[in-house]
């Protein structure tokens, strides 16, 4: 079938008795998957092992290794969606790749992730692809598969591609013993990284973002469904159903997911953990909360240009963009968004696709929740269906700015370094920035002192860094945390949230008298109102915020923030009242809500920079 266009795809029949949210039903999503599959049909080369997809960049993996992408990651959407005639496509493919157009899969190299959609595929559809291929093509591919047993995997998600492809080849009896090694091994790595409560750390460190749910959780629980091992599926599907429960959150009502962490490219690869729930049972929504997330992250993205004019998927958010890409990006990667399509694996009979879709925890009321492992405050109102994200445990600087920032959104982007102006600074005016969220800031203004323009910062002597995150906890309705900059200075951090309002409170020790502090809020220039408010430390500026200073030994700042699409929303001064009391407590009273007292406290009584904490009194 032709390509469908992004507009055709939209114009099918929307069903708002079934679908009151999303208006999608499995037609939607099959209609999908089909455009998606028949737009990359052309850029195919004559024998199907490569997938050359226009862009006007590689990845550092190389041309080659770029194509074999554009097959894995295509079929893996093929295998979802279960069309012989389209896999009898990808069969020619791999008959032609595994003769020797397919580059080796060696230690830390790119085809090792690819070799893992390959296996992934195989396996779902082994009665429609892998039975039906000759004998000899067979070998060759299990022996170029076989090469991902062994092969070194980076310390992170990446320990999972030999466990899927040993979790195929041992179901085939190629190599069984060392596809079993694979599979204990990566299962092994994995719990090194497991913090509790459905949570993993992506490799050593710190770092949490979507990997939790489109890596962490998707292979092992396939595995264990796919090999019919219920002790495995018991625990791993146990740990995906509680990580659901903090995951269901990051979902805005328009179905955008929070823009945090890196590979955002993806996109609605975000509906995967959801529909895995459905497939395995190990979830604690509801059918049809299932499909409302899952539907309404896809046509969050199909709505807003994630594809093309030749029915291509960008490289970007919404439409392209630069500065959500990594250097493993090639043209073909926004294809890990086939995992969204998980959930055509269930038959049109399953509740999850008959039951009438029901609202989401962000369309429900407004909520703060804590979130442990990661320590992460979540922060969500119903009236404009809003998710915030303060970061307080999750870092990852290779990737700056997607993690180290002390706040994301459903509706706002980092600011990047060469963004001019796009935050709301203290003591400098509103700057507007990139309204459309996609591609570079265009700000008509600058703000004073370098790295002033970094949104949800504090900015120490210009230096707005923040590294060696330390998680000081999470409770009801707060979350703190310490970091360096990069000049040595420590900064403990507050944040106490209520509806849409957050207290921001954050003690600078360690550098010298006089050292400027800025501390700034959300970004301005998207669909949302930004607003900060100096309380304590910071002088007044002119209809906005201020600056502040280092005096002797420690210093308190505090402000008010705020990020809401309300049209009309009341002051913040009328909806929370904050004093300081001595030098460092800090006493919090919402209007509507209830009252906190907290200490920020050098715990063995000096004031050197590295012993200050912060705890409820």
């Amino acid at each position: 079938m032709p390509p469908l266009s992004p507009p055709s795809f939209l114009a099918l029949p929307e069903d708002r008795a079934l679908s009151p949210y999303t208006g999608c039903t499995r037609a939607h999503w099959e209609a999908a998957a089909d455009s998606l599959l028949a737009a990359v049909a052309p850029y195919a080369t004559a024998d199907g092992a490569l997938y050359h997809l226009p862009a006007d960049r590689t990845s550092w993996s190389g041309r080659l290794s770029d194509g074999l992408e554009g097959y894995a990651r295509t079929l893996l959407l093929a295998a979802f969606r279960r069309d012989e005639k389209v896999l009898e496509r990808y069969a020619d493919g791999l008959a032609a790749g595994t003769a020797g157009v397919w580059p080796r899969v060696r230690d830390r190299s790119q085809p090792l992730v690819e070799a893992a959609s390959v296996a992934l595929a195989l396996r779902l559809t082994r009665p429609l692809l892998w039975d039906r291929l000759d004998d000899a093509v067979r070998q060759r591919a299990a022996g170029w598969l076989g090469d991902a047993l062994t092969a070194e995997p980076w310390p992170c998600n990446w320990e999972l591609f030999p466990v899927t492809v040993g979790g195929f080849l041992a179901e085939i009896g190629h190599e069984p013993e060392a596809a079993r090694a694979a599979i204990d091994h990566g299962l092994d790595r994995i719990e090194q990284w497991y913090l509790g409560d459905g949570w993993y750390s992506d490799g050593p460190g710190r770092a949490f973002d979507y990997y939790n749910g489109w890596a962490m959780h998707l292979y092992p629980v396939l595995h264990a469904r796919l090999a019919g091992d219920e002790r495995l599926l018991d625990l791993y599907g146990g740990r995906l159903a509680r990580h659901l429960e903090d995951y269901a959150r990051l979902f805005g009502a328009d179905g955008a997911p929070v823009h945090q962490g890196r590979s955002l490219t993806y996109r609605f690869a975000t509906a995967a953990p959801l529909w895995l729930g459905a497939l395995t049972g190990r979830t604690p929504l509801t059918p049809g909360e299932t499909r409302r997330l899952a539907s309404g992250a896809l046509r969050h993205f199909l709505d807003r240009g994630a594809v093309d004019g030749r029915g291509l998927l960008t490289l970007g958010w919404h439409g392209p963009d630069a500065s959500v890409l990594q250097g493993y990006s090639g043209p073909a990667s926004p294809y890990w968004a086939s995992k969204g399509f998980a959930g055509l694996l269930l038959p049109p009979d399953h509740e999850v696709w008959t039951a009438r879709e029901e609202p989401g925890p962000t369309d429900r009321t407004d909520a703060v929740t804590s979130v442990g492992p990661p320590n992460w405050l979540l922060q969500t109102t119903a009236s404009d269906g809003l998710v915030r994200l303060h970061n307080h445990g999750s870092e990852d600087v290779r990737y700056d700015p997607y993690y180290t920032r002390l706040a994301y959104s459903t509706v706002t982007r980092p600011s990047a370094p060469t963004d001019a102006g796009d935050a709301n600074v203290a003591g400098d005016a509103n700057v507007a920035g990139d309204a459309s969220g996609d591609g570079d800031a265009s700000g008509d203004g600058a703000p004073t002192g370098d790295g002033a323009f970094c949104d949800n910062s504090v900015i120490v002597g210009g230096d707005p860094s923040r590294t060696r995150i330390e998680p000081l906890g999470t409770g009801s309705g707060w979350v703190a945390s310490r970091h360096t900059t990069g000049d040595g200075a420590r900064v403990t951090s507050l944040v106490l949230a209520h509806g849409a309002v957050e207290v921001r409170a954050h003690l600078v020790a360690g550098a010298a008298p006089g050292t400027p502090v800025c501390v700034t809020g959300w970004p301005h220039g998207f669909a949302a109102r930004s607003e900060l408010l100096s309380l304590h430390g910071l002088l007044d500026g002119a209809g906005a915020v201020g600056d502040g200073a280092v005096g002797d030994g420690a210093t308190l700042f505090v402000a008010l923030a705020r990020l809401t699409a309300e049209a009309d929303p009341r002051p913040l001064a009328e909806l929370v009242s904050v004093t300081v009391e001595g030098t460092y407590d800090l006493s919090v009273s919402w209007t509507s809500g209830p009252s906190a007292r907290f200490r920020f406290s050098a715990a063995d009584g000096r004031s050197a920079a590295s012993s200050w904490s912060v705890a409820p009194r």
